[in-house]
């Protein structure tokens, strides 16, 4: 059955993909057959992670970018990464309602997932979710997480370019450097442009940036791109930055090893949380007894993980 699907998805049909992601994110018996089958045509498209606080606008740029994409004949996917629900552990917001208006469109295909509870952390499933888009024949695929916490910037720095949209007048960069945002981001988005304090937020984020550099050169200094989601102004711009960095990252021989960096991390992440799900599983199985000790204080809790480990 597996293999039929993945045959399906690989001509493109967008039923397969749809039922492909769906067992990708309740993690279905039949997954790692069909990762198996999709990963060999996977890794051509374009991809482009946005991150940045809630509210923000990442979804109205989103839509206006897809328009821009299509309108070279591309195809497009999303991956939208929400808040889960901490009883069904599915998508509260659902598919982007600002993204709406793409989705009767044969070209675009956009999925919402999850984001807790996933083999591989938040990134697992949206990691594999874009990897089935790509196998489907998607040209361009984009990551939306909402946020900006740990797990967020995990989702976005899997891109190859990492889009960082943040609001005037909110205080934003300041937040985003404490969350070690900034240092991930290879473009800055300053959204709603039409703000007093637009060019306040885009010279704030400067400055920091102008800091950094001195820090750590790199040839690559993220450029500022000033954008309104709402009529679509600046949108151009940005995705010509974008693509200007995909540029300097194939001629400085750094996309091979960003993707490389971020494979890496997504196999040791995916084994260090099937381990720790073996090893939770084992502790309430068959370690009552390890355990007992440790409570009545007779074994010490390293002693106890160290004897657990060695069993495994």
């Amino acid at each position: 059955m597996a293999e039929g699907l993945v045959e399906r998805l690989l001509s493109g049909d967008r039923r397969a993909l749809a039922r492909v992601i769906s067992k990708i994110e309740r993690e279905d018996p039949e997954t790692p057959g069909i990762v198996a089958g999709i990963y060999p045509k996977a890794g051509a498209a374009l991809t482009v992670g946005f991150t940045g606080p809630p509210g923000v606008g990442k979804s109205s740029i989103i839509a206006k970018l897809i328009e821009l994409y299509r309108a070279e004949g591309k195809r497009v996917g999303v991956v939208s990464v929400d808040p889960s629900s901490p009883f069904s552990k599915g998508a509260i917001l659902g598919d982007r309602i600002r993204l709406s208006d793409h989705f009767l469109d044969p070209g675009v295909f956009i999925r919402s997932m999850g984001s807790r509870g996933h083999l591989g952390g938040l990134a697992g499933g949206s990691r594999l979710a874009a990897m089935a888009m790509e196998a489907a024949g998607m040209d361009v695929v984009l990551y939306e997480t909402v946020g900006v916490g740990q797990g967020e910037v995990e989702v976005a720095s899997a891109a190859d370019t990492v889009v960082l949209a943040l609001q005037p007048g909110a205080g934003d960069a300041v937040q985003a450097l404490k969350a070690g945002v900034m240092e991930i981001a290879d473009v800055f988005c300053i959204n709603k442009a039409d703000h007093p304090r637009a060019r306040g937020a885009a010279s704030e984020v400067r400055s920091i940036l102008e800091i950094g550099h001195e820090l750590d050169p790199d040839p690559w200094c993220p450029p500022i791109v000033m954008t309104r989601g709402d009529t679509g102004e600046g949108v151009a711009e940005l995705k010509e930055t974008v693509e200007k960095h995909r540029s300097y990252l194939v001629e400085s021989g750094k996309l091979e090893e960003r993707r490389r960096a971020a494979l890496k991390k997504f196999v040791v992440r995916w084994a260090t949380d099937r381990l720790e799900r073996e090893m939770r599983g084992r502790l309430e199985r068959e370690d009552t007894e390890t355990m007992e000790k440790v409570y009545d204080r007779e074994l010490d809790p390293i002693a106890a993980a160290e004897r657990i480990f060695r069993r495994g």
